[in-house]
């Protein structure tokens, strides 16, 4: 039986792993994680955020994830929003479900990604 989700892997083509730890670490708030020894040598990094760990990998292959995405509880939606569109980041809100306050963004190389109101 699963009991806990313990990481979450985003893609990352090599050339854009600065792009992606500024945009997760500085526009998103996560922290920035030191990789274990035996990990570093294959590039990209990892990060958290409370007891959410992302781990990015670079893909020689890369494609973004249009679809497929990770989906964020955060505590000030609007607050974050504001920060994230004042950057330049378009934000798409979704009212498909009317019980979540929601909106879609999309990281430096085309990742989709959900942030959800916690309230």
């Amino acid at each position: 039986m699963i009991t806990a989700l313990d990481h979450i892997q985003l893609a990352l083509p090599a050339d854009a792993e600065e792009d992606m730890r500024d945009f997760y670490c500085n526009a998103l708030g996560m922290t920035a994680l030191p990789k274990p020894a035996p990990l570093q040598g294959r590039g990209g990094f990892w990060a958290q955020a409370g007891p959410v760990q992302v781990h990015f990998g670079i893909d020689a292959d890369f494609h973004p994830a249009t679809k497929a995405h990770p989906a964020f509880v955060v505590d000030d939606l609007d607050a974050l929003a504001d920060r994230l569109s004042g950057a330049g980041h378009r934000i798409t809100w979704d009212t498909a479900l009317p019980a979540v306050r929601r909106c879609f963004i999309h990281d430096p190389v085309g990742n989709r990604i959900e942030l959800i109101s916690q309230t």
